[in-house]
């Protein structure tokens, strides 16, 4: 089941990072991947090798800034926030995703 957990973040890590950090304060990236476990009941895991190449590229998009800052342990760390541009992007990928999962959810009650 590990590959299944993994394939379902398939095209929505952006949704769900971007979701995350419009909750609250900035973040760091493991505390990001570690979020979207809890919240999914660990039913949805972020490996570093796609969390950091994603959050690089929604900083260059400009959906989020990131800074250096020190962590709860005293150790260096980029901590990422949400931007205006990136409020809109969450904006339209959710609205896109909650129109597919209704789609999906039709489909499987073969209405």
């Amino acid at each position: 089941m590990g590959k299944n957990k993994k394939d379902q973040l398939l095209g929505k890590l952006d949704l769900l990072v971007l979701r995350i950090l419009s909750a609250g304060d900035s973040m760091h990236g493991y505390a990001i991947a570690e979020r979207i476990e809890q919240l999914s009941r660990n039913v949805l895991q972020v490996g570093e090798g796609s969390l950091y190449p994603a959050l690089h590229r929604m900083d260059e998009s400009g959906w989020i800034r990131s800074e250096w800052a020190a962590s709860d342990h005293n150790r260096r760390a980029r901590y990422y926030r949400i931007t205006a541009a990136g409020r809109r992007q969450l904006a339209e990928e959710e609205s896109e995703w909650l129109r597919a999962a209704d789609a999906i959810a039709r489909v499987l009650r073969l209405a």
